[in-house]
């Protein structure tokens, strides 16, 4: 399947071969791809990201600094982007920037805008728009910025009137989204002073905070970290450089889910325990499911086994939920997850969308505020479906894993992949080509 063509809806076809032994390289990390690019167009000097992903969310971020007056070169076919840097002040001054529905190209840009001069207006699709940002506007405005919601909503447009940052206090809810956090810590050290970020409430997502300290580092800041509730700032210069994009660890999911499910051996090439991404512990949780996980140099390697079920706080490996539910659907037992009701505000309502999906399967399931409980449900109860996506990429890849077991699963827009993973489908066919 062509990554540019992609059907109204797609059935899947139940897994009948053998079960697969494959390797799987999956593309460059979303969260770290658009992390670099925003770093490395305020650093001084030119950066050559290698292994960069090529998706949706990575390509209306390199639209919106090109449009701002940065030089990108973007070549998709060796997955390199070469970005001369502005030394920390945009050469455009006056910009309306359309985002998609990418919540880490809003988030960022926001911030890093509000460190130069000039007026800018960013705005997405209409999910966009309930999507909050009221939490980093009124943290850059404690720090000099003049940055409102257009329509007084606490979501995009976003309006910037950007005339640097002084630096000093600012403050930070941590429950509702961590993209808040790094990207005002990403855009600071282009402020004119230190500064001080204390995080109200409890952090979500902590490993996407840490990644992000890394990449700080990595192009020359030198922020601190104080328990993850204080985080200290020095003005500093990030210097361009070239870096490598790791395999995004939230994709690898699906494939080491895959193996979980159909007893099969997968593995995931380039990604292994000295990962920056938190989301590769989701193999420790099919570990705790009866899965055997290899973790070897260069490599990272699932094989599958009688599942049974896992009561598992999500938090810092939320993007992996929706797999874990459709895994979930072929264990023994009742599996909960917890603690994640910030994917409530994420593409779409995360928690609401699986329950919906997965009953329509025949399953049992119970939705909480922050979480779900999904009881066992026999072979013989479950139903062929329609599964809707809500225009949500993570609600399509994993329910195809759904029907490589059950007969009859149809995913709704399967185009919506395209989002952070355009090859997926692609993929997903060569690892069935060797049943």
């Amino acid at each position: 399947m062509s990554e540019t063509e992609y059907p109204a809806e797609l059935t899947v076809e139940p897994w009948t071969g053998a079960p697969p032994r494959a390797s799987v390289r999956v593309p460059g990390s979303k969260s770290l791809t658009n992390r670099a690019l925003i770093v490395a167009a305020l650093a001084h000097g030119r950066s050559r990201l290698t292994g960069a992903l090529d998706s949706d969310d990575t390509r209306v971020m390199v639209d919106a600094l090109k449009s701002l007056g940065v030089a990108v070169e973007h070549d998709r076919k060796s997955a390199v982007i070469a970005i001369e840097g502005c030394g920390g002040r945009f050469p455009v001054e006056k910009a309306d920037l359309f985002v998609g529905n990418s919540g880490t190209t809003l988030r960022f840009l926001t911030a890093a805008l509000a460190v130069g001069k000039g007026s800018y207006r960013i705005d997405g699709v209409p999910r966009m728009r309930q999507r909050p940002v009221s939490d980093l506007l009124q943290a850059l405005n404690g720090l000099g910025s003049n940055a409102r919601s257009e329509l007084g909503t606490g979501c995009p447009p976003v309006v910037i009137e950007a005339d640097g940052l002084d630096g000093g206090y600012a403050f930070v809810r941590g429950d509702v989204s961590s993209q808040f956090l790094s990207g005002l810590l990403m855009a600071l050290p282009c402020s004119k002073a230190e500064t001080i970020v204390e995080v109200e409430g409890t952090l979500v997502s902590l490993p996407y905070v840490t990644m992000t300290l890394d990449l700080m580092r990595a192009f020359g800041a030198e922020p601190s970290n104080r328990k993850n509730r204080r985080f200290v700032v020095h003005p500093a210069l990030y210097k361009g450089r070239d870096y490598r994009i790791e395999p995004d660890a939230s994709a690898a999911s699906y494939f080491f889910a895959l193996a979980a499910i159909t007893g099969g051996e997968v593995t995931i090439e380039d990604l292994d325990e000295a990962s920056l991404q938190g989301d590769l512990d989701f193999v420790d949780v099919l570990e705790h499911m009866g899965c055997t996980v290899r973790r070897e140099a260069g490599k990272t390697t699932v094989v599958g086994g009688p599942l049974r079920a896992v009561d598992v706080d999500m938090n810092a490996i939320s993007d992996t939920v929706m797999t874990l539910a459709v895994v979930a659907l072929f264990a023994d037992g009742i599996t909960r997850i917890r603690n994640v009701g910030h994917i409530r505000h994420k593409e779409t309502d995360r928690i609401n969308a699986l329950a919906v999906e997965l009953r329509k399967l025949g399953a049992e399931v119970d939705e909480h505020p922050d979480g779900l409980v999904i009881h066992p449900t026999s072979s013989s109860g479950f139903k062929p479906a329609a599964i809707a996506t809500y225009d949500d990429h993570r609600m399509a890849m994993a329910f195809a894993l759904a029907g490589l077991k059950i007969p009859g699963v149809t995913i709704l827009d399967p185009g919506c992949v395209a989002k952070t993973y355009p090859g997926f489908w692609s993929d997903l066919a060569a690892v069935r080509s060797r049943e």
